[in-house]
Parts: structure tokens; sequence; C-alpha cells
């Protein structure tokens, strides 16, 4: 009989706030979000809870009996405690939302409430809270030499190339622009008998086609005009060792007979030499291009194409692994903020749901690139929606709840241009939204309203 590992308890969450009627209906629409949580009227009973609890969140008001919010917040900071903090703001209230944040929330909300953006306030918090964690303890190396990736495509590629780095067998890697196919061949001659042989790297793409051949086998004095020296070429200066041929779909036709035939041989033929001469390298070769398409335009060889092809990997584009992309954001951010001497300590939420949301169809890189620009322009260690490329902001163009501004607690009404209902209607909605929240408790919905309940009976009634 198996036993299965128990689940991790939920987060637990304190919600610090002085109407009974709220905390409440807070603490009902969060344990229905599947938190725990605690509640406090009161910024002192707050700090007593948490002298005893483990508590991954704080959910404040800002207007409090005694200390206020803001005041919490600032002990709190002031003790070195790391606690996530979402503060409740009266409505249009921003300068004091600002400085919260300056002062170290998370994240704020303003009244009156809406309860769907209180639980998308809460996940982001926690998520970026987790992901800041995560690349404060990411380990260099804690991956495949260098290549992260614990989604199960990536996790069988390692197993497949640990496996076929024993060998001497070339390696065909394929792969789109940005996936990393050199990481993966540095890779495999690390994990190969030849790891501490030279390991050397050519883009074929970047190679005149008259030079190709002198760039590979190398020259004899006087082979050609400006052949003033004997040149060695890639094959001999990666003898005993491994030799990496990146886009070799745009290697000509005749270097590639030439490629096969050293493959065969284990033999190379300067230009301008007489004689062959032998040698050991191991060939990885990667490209993005469709190399059978290749072969039916006339482009490339088939024989070639077969003799690489018997051990081929293929790397997964980022779009086919989203769950790669939490892990490698965690360890690119501490990459480069160490490389740059900064301490990135937070992300705002509204950036991480734009890094997390876009496909990069430029993979790997151009992630790293976005996430290279980002803490390159990150100020006061926290890292902005306004620090990441243009594409990445403005990738989702359907409106999004934006903590932060006046709009932020707006009504979603799904409305297209032309079709916007009048002030009355969406009062109307308002409120019956707010009643179904709190389960028709007229006395509670009046409260969140900030109305008294003679008058939300006239709204009803009006209905």
């Amino acid at each position: 009989m198996t036993s299965t590992a128990p689940s991790p308890p939920p987060p637990c969450l304190l919600i610090v706030e002085d109407d009974p009627a709220i905390l409440e209906l807070l603490e009902e629409e969060l344990q229905d979000a599947g938190y725990a949580t605690l509640g406090a009227g009161s910024a002192e009973e707050a700090l007593a809870t948490l002298s005893h609890s483990e508590v991954a969140l704080v959910v404040s008001d800002v207007r409090l009996p005694g200390i206020s919010g803001m005041q919490l917040l600032e002990q709190l900071r002031g003790d070195g405690s790391e606690v996530g903090f979402i503060v409740i703001t009266a409505f249009g209230t921003i300068d004091q939302a600002v400085e919260a944040l300056k002062i170290g929330a998370d994240d704020f909300l303003t009244k009156p409430l809406e309860l769907e953006g209180v639980r998308e306030a809460v996940f982001r918090v926690l998520e970026n809270r987790r992901l800041i964690e995560r690349f404060r303890q990411h380990v260099p190396g804690d991956d495949f030499h260098g290549i992260i990736g614990n989604s199960e495509p990536m996790q069988a590629l390692f197993r497949d190339a640990a496996r076929l780095a024993k060998s001497d067998a070339p390696i065909l890697i394929l792969g789109e622009s940005g996936t990393g196919k050199e990481l993966l061949a540095r890779a495999i001659h690390a994990e190969s008998p030849r790891a501490e042989a030279p390991f050397l790297a050519v883009n074929c793409a970047s190679i005149p086609a008259e030079l190709m051949e002198s760039e590979f086998f190398g020259h004899r004095k006087g082979a050609f005009t400006g052949a003033n020296d004997h040149r060695q070429g890639l094959f001999q200066a990666a003898h005993g060792g491994s030799l990496f041929l990146d886009e070799i779909g745009e290697m000509s036709p005749n270097l590639q007979a030439k490629l096969l035939r050293a493959l065969q041989e284990r033999t190379v033929k300067a230009v301008g030499a007489e004689q062959e001469e032998p040698v050991d390298v191991r060939i990885i070769a990667a490209t993005h291009r469709d190399l059978e398409q290749e072969i039916d335009s006339g482009n490339f060889r088939s024989d070639l194409f077969f003799r690489l092809e018997t051990f081929s990997l293929r790397i997964s584009p980022l779009r086919e692994r989203p769950g790669d992309i939490e892990r490698l954001l965690a360890a690119l951010i501490a990459k480069h903020a160490a490389a740059q001497e900064k301490c990135i300590e937070r992300v705002e939420p509204a950036a991480l749901a734009a890094l997390l949301d876009y496909p990069y169809p430029g993979n790997v890189r151009e992630l790293e690139n976005a996430v290279m620009r980002a803490v390159t322009l990150a100020e006061a260690g926290v890292l902005s929606h306004a620090d990441l490329p243009e594409r990445l902001r403005h990738y989702r163009e359907a409106p999004r709840r934006q903590t932060g501004g006046e709009t932020g607690n707006a009504l979603a009404l799904g409305q297209s241009a032309g079709s916007w209902p009048s002030l009355e209607e969406v009062e109307k909605r308002y409120i019956q939204k707010v009643l179904d929240a709190t389960g028709g408790n007229k006395r509670r919905t009046a409260d969140i309203l900030g109305i008294a309940r003679r008058t939300l009976y006239r709204r009803l009634e009006e209905e």
C-alpha cells in the first residue's frame, strides 16, 4: 500500500480591519479562495498575532484605531519582517498608496473593495513572493550544466543527452533560435570522456562560403592569395575534443561532402596540402531549419543528414514548457542582479504577470534579454512593469485590473465601445454584486458600500 505525501498547508493571511462586517466578509472570501485566515481588529492585535503565528501575508486597512495600517507596515519593515503586505486605502488616496509602496507594501487596494480584485491581489503578491524566494535560494549549477528546465520534456532531454554524451557518435541538436542549442552542446561535452579536451563552437552562417573549407580544415602557405602562413583549421584545433557546428543547414553542399568524409574516415585535408591527416573530433551539429525539407530543396545532402540524424535531440521551445519560465526568471534575475551588483528585493505584480504571460517567440534568449533590460533599469530594488520591453508590456491589449491607480477597482463590464451602460446601471450592477458576495446580508452590503442601510433599501426598491 503506497502512501502519498501530505499536501502543504494553505498560506495563512492576517486580515487587519476594525469593521467587523468587512473583516468577516474578507475572511469568508479568502477562505473560499483556499487560504487560511486570521483576523485582527487593530494593529496592536495584529502585532500580537504575528509574534506567535506564521503568516504569509497581511491585508490591512490604513485607517485603524490607535496605530494606523501605515505605522504597522513601517514597524514590521523596521523590525526586518519580510511578510507580504497589502494596504487598503480610501478611494482616490493615491498619494497614500504610493507612500505605502515606498515603505515596503507589496500592493494596495482602494475602497469600495471589489472582492474579485482582493482575490487577484492576494494571489499576485503570494506568487511574487514565491518567485523572489526562489531566486534568492537559486544555486548556480543546480541544473544540467547550467541549463534550467524542470518540465518533463527538458528532464527527458537531459537524460538522453547524458546517455549520448558517453559515445563518440555525432549528435544533431534541433530547436528554434534562442532555445540554447550551444548550451546543450557544451553540456554534452562536459558529460563526455572528452570533457578535459577542447570544445570549439562555430556558426556556419557567419563564415563566408569561400573561406569555409580553410576555416574547417586549415590551409598551407601559398595555397591561395593571402595564405601567407600555414593555418590550423577547426578540426585540428579541436583534436581530442568536440566541435560544435551551429546552423549546419547553412553549410555549402561542397563542404557538406568533405564533412561527411571527415566523419567517415576521421581524416581531413588542409587546403593546398597533399596528404590527409588523422583527427579525433566528436561532431555536435545544430540547426533551426527543417533539414528534410532542405534535402527536398537540394540544399542539404541526405547522406550527411542520415549520418548526423542517427542521434538527434530536440529542445522544446519555451511556449511548450511554460512551467519552466518561473524558474528561468528566478535564475536570470539573480544572475543579472549579481552581474550588475544590484539587489532586486521586489518584482511588481504587474511586471511578474507580464513576464509569465508573454509567449517568448525568441525563446530563452528573448527572456534573458528582457530580464537583463529590466534589471538594468530597475531602481530602489524594485523591478517594475515600466522596466520591461514594450512588447511585453503591451502583449495583452485586453484591460487588466491595475493595482495602483484610481481605476484599480473598476467594475469589469466587458462592454465594447459604443455600448456602455449608464452610470445608474453600473451602480445597480455593483450593488447587486456586493449583495451577492455577502449572501444577501444587507447590513454588510451597506457597510462595504459606505452608505446607510436606508439608502441601500431605497436603491433596491428603485430597481
